[in-house]
């Protein structure tokens, strides 16, 4: 059979009429404006104009952000929503996007995050809160972003590449595998890791951008519980004493020190002819890992050495556990590490003020400390939607670029929670099947007097999914 005959009977012209191709980004731009991201933003930067703007900078930038949902990492990019003005109506140019990025200034962030803020606000009211009675944690990260060329604040970083290093803070939203992004701050490349400071004021960032009734509270146990996760380049007596303060608990990567090493060498501890730790019949010692299922981790143990460590100088109720574990393949072990044939690792916690003791098995605060791995996800996910390249030469822009790849990553969490919360195959999906899915959607408009109709394409797998979307998402505002 000669295939080739089957090629080029289709007859291509570019001038088809009335139709769209991005017709799910129409859905965030929805979201921002019932959410009241938009006029928070207006707000914010209205007053830098000395008369009415044709294009008012809240819808500027909450189109930016819609934009980076639908693919973009550059300004110029906005030109996927502007030439399809049937559906998104008149959209600013690539100068007037950049004049508005240079509007904010140090001044105009904190009014920015307030318009975030109300947002969330608004977006949980209508159905996208987290479940406020159980434990919440907020997963706080560092992460490396190139810059390829000069650019305010870019520096060499400790990875031996030239850019930045923000720091991010995530509400950990397992329910969509997903992160609502509560604050952000743009760092040089040189900035340390472990500098506390830069960790006590983004988590001061993101306690401030939670609706109010959901902010934790020292001494008042009728707020929701919060426990702040980092690695051990939070692990400072500083951020420690801020977490409390601040009436959360943590849990911090601990750094396997000298004392740590000598403490887990006090453990009683056995080994059987494969190099594996033989539980105690006794109790007490080292107990097996688990999985988030319940079910035993394979080559993992975990054991507590607070009574083997001084921990004087951390809050009160504070404990150390260690995990032992079988190395993965090309995992750099330390002296200490290759003599055992285990990999060992640690962490430091303590419940929020006034909780008491955990009573929970160490290996269940184990798995929890554990669970902290998914900011990598998050920050992954950040970075395929817009944070991968900060576009702008100075730092202020930069900010306000780096506000828009927040609010995109929040409209992105709010759109599952609200529109797809029963359709797995989009709650949970990372934003490129969430693109293919659903803002590259292909529609033809129409309009009638003045009703304009948007026909998705029947024949595309999750166009009733996005028409009940949209259903969904008028409903929760109405």
């Amino acid at each position: 059979m000669k295939r080739s005959a089957r090629l080029g009977r289709v007859r291509v012209s570019a001038d088809g009429e009335g139709l769209v191709s991005h017709a799910g980004a129409e859905l965030f731009r929805e979201l921002a404006g019932y959410t009241g991201l938009i006029d928070g933003w207006d707000r914010a930067l209205i007053g830098t104009y000395k008369g009415l703007p044709v294009h008012f900078p809240g819808s500027v930038l909450a189109d930016v952000a819609v934009a980076i949902v639908d693919g973009a990492d550059s300004i110029s990019d906005l030109r996927s929503l502007r030439e399809q003005p049937g559906l998104f109506g008149p959209v600013a140019s690539t100068p007037t996007a950049w004049r508005v990025l240079d509007r904010v200034s140090e001044a105009h962030l904190p009014l920015l995050r307030a318009g975030r803020a109300k947002a969330r606000a608004e977006a949980w009211a209508a159905g996208a809160a987290p479940d406020l009675s159980g434990e919440l944690y907020l997963d706080i990260d560092a992460t490396i972003v190139i810059a390829h060329s000069e650019k305010q604040w870019a520096a060499p970083t400790w990875k031996k590449t030239f850019g930045f290093h923000p720091l991010l803070c995530f509400l950990d939203r397992a329910d969509i595998s997903w992160g609502e992004a509560l604050a952000g701050i743009l760092r040089a490349g040189n900035a340390g890791s472990n500098t506390a400071a830069d960790h006590v004021s983004v988590l001061a960032m993101a306690i401030a951008n939670l609706p109010e009734h959901a902010r934790p509270a020292k001494g008042d146990p009728a707020t929701p519980c919060f426990v702040v996760r980092t690695d051990s380049a939070g692990a400072t007596h500083d951020f420690a004493d801020s977490c409390v303060e601040n009436g959360c608990g943590f849990s911090f990567g601990f750094p396997v020190t000298e004392d740590i090493r000598r403490a887990i060498g006090e453990m009683p501890t056995e080994f059987d002819s494969e190099g594996d730790i033989v539980l105690s019949a006794a109790g007490g010692g080292w107990v097996e890992a688990v999985e988030a299922d319940g079910e035993v981790r394979d080559g993992a143990w975990v054991a507590e050495i607070t009574d083997h460590v001084d921990l004087s100088a951390w809050p009160e109720g504070s404990r150390v556990i260690v995990r032992a574990e079988r190395p993965h393949p090309g995992a750099q072990l330390s002296i200490f590490d290759s003599e055992t044939g285990l990999r060992h690792t640690a962490f430091i916690f303590a419940p929020r003020p006034g909780d008491g003791r955990d009573a929970r098995p160490i290996a269940e605060v184990e798995l929890r400390h554990r669970q902290h791995a998914r900011v990598e996800d998050r920050i992954r996910q950040a970075k395929a939607m817009g944070l991968r390249n900060l576009p702008c030469k100075a730092v202020a822009e930069n900010h306000a670029w780096l506000e828009c790849v927040l609010a995109a990553t929040d409209l992105v969490a709010w759109s599952k929670l609200i529109c797809f919360y029963d359709q797995p195959d989009l709650a949970h999906c990372e934003i490129a099947n969430l693109r293919y899915r659903i803002t590259h959607t292909a529609a033809r408009i129409i309009r009638t007097g003045r009703v304009v109709y948007m026909k998705l394409d029947r024949t595309w797998a999750w166009a009733k999914q996005l028409a009940l979307g949209f259903q969904r998402l008028r409903a929760a505002f109405a």
